[in-house]
């Protein structure tokens, strides 16, 4: 909407506005979204405000993010004798590479990512675990969180969840009739 009312006020042409709206129906994050009108309105115009200086902290106790929120480019989360939880399949992904600065001492941090984003863990850490499962290797053009981890004592576990062979089954079915 708002690049079809910058495009009838003249801000854009029609070519740019073409082309903008085709980049938008291939855009894969909030940041690529958001990429094409930072030029058109102020930053507190913008349809969706993004507040990249929250921490997501498990301090003796549990913290967990997930449904619908938007995943700044960067963050950090702490769980310190606790536990965080980061779901991701329903969140917005504000760029391709998500970099997330975790501090984990005796606690443990998971992460729950959709089919198709990859996970990579980096950093240090003494006698502790890292777990990452049904994470493709990182492609060209996919999206990719990357946690940078300090971590003593605690867990770090990253998991894709396997889909239902039930309702893959059902949808088979219902597409059938």
């Amino acid at each position: 909407m708002l690049l079809s009312e910058a495009a009838a006020d003249g801000r854009l042409t029609l070519e740019e506005h073409a082309e903008r709206a085709e980049r938008g129906h291939a855009a894969r994050t909030l940041g690529e979204l958001t990429a094409l009108t930072t030029d058109l309105a102020a930053p507190a115009a913008q349809p969706i405000r993004l507040d990249s200086r929250r921490a997501v902290s498990g301090v003796f106790g549990r913290e967990r993010r997930d449904g619908r929120w938007v995943v700044p480019a960067s963050f950090p989360v702490t769980a310190i004798f606790g536990e965080v939880v980061l779901d991701l399949r329903g969140a917005l992904l504000q760029s391709q590479h998500t970099v997330v600065y975790a501090t984990v001492i005796g606690g443990h941090l998971e992460l729950i990512v959709p089919e198709g984003v990859a996970v990579q863990v980096s950093g240090r850490s003494v006698l502790s675990r890292r777990v990452v499962r049904g994470s493709p290797p990182p492609t060209a053009g996919q999206p990719v969180i990357e946690i940078r981890a300090v971590t003593v004592g605690g867990t770090i576990r990253a998991t894709t969840p396997r889909r239902s062979r039930w309702r893959t089954a059902l949808r088979r079915g219902r597409a059938a009739s």
